[in-house]
């Protein structure tokens, strides 16, 4: 039998997570190991194969869709110029909602992170790295345009990071719950209220 490579493996991984996000997408959080396995056409013993459970699953489709975020900002902190946060926040929130085809989905994984602790280590892995990336170009970029001092940079960076992911927190609530939400204005609005 041949040997199968690591980016095999990953090719595979990302094939099934990407199944299970459109299959959360059309059924929610409480789509079954089924639903995932009949959505990708896979067998079973493929997708234990590479998960041993739905949290695993869902540990993989978080982080595949946030990990395509941060891939962005590490991306903008490559530039001559680092990005505003106003700039930043944007381009996060803009495109998450894209990724997810819609925004009920994450307040599924809020709502089951009460309760689960699996969940719950999920969001906060995820939210984790979120934040520590927010942190590390508002930094540069208040260093950069402000001049001030890297521990004074650390500060003022870390407390509106926490701002920032409220603002997308308060994005993916509206957009999901309120048919009439304007994201748009809502983007602009945010971006006037973020630092230039």
């Amino acid at each position: 039998m041949p040997k199968v490579t690591e980016q095999y493996r990953e090719a595979k991984r990302e094939e099934i997570a990407d199944a299970a996000l459109r299959c959360f997408a059309k059924k929610g959080f409480g789509a079954s190991m089924a639903d995932i396995i009949a959505e990708s056409g896979l067998s079973a013993g493929a997708i234990y194969g590479h998960f041993s459970s739905k949290a695993e699953v869902m540990s993989a489709v978080a982080r595949s869709v946030m990990g395509t975020r941060i891939e962005d900002m590490q991306t903008l902190r490559t530039r001559e110029r680092t990005p505003s946060p106003a700039e930043v926040v944007t381009r996060i929130l803009s495109a998450l909602e894209v990724d997810l085809a819609g925004t009920g989905l994450l307040l599924q994984v809020w709502g089951e992170s009460v309760t689960d602790p699996s969940i719950h280590a999920i969001v906060d892995g995820v939210f984790g790295e979120l934040r520590k990336s927010y942190e590390q170009i508002f930094a540069e970029w208040v260093i950069a345009e402000r001049g001030l001092g890297e521990t004074e940079a650390k500060h003022w960076a870390s407390s509106l990071a926490a701002v920032a992911i409220g603002l997308g927190q308060g994005y993916i609530a509206q957009s999901a719950l309120f048919p009439d939400f304007d994201g748009i204005a809502y983007l602009a609005t945010a971006s006037e209220l973020l630092p230039h």
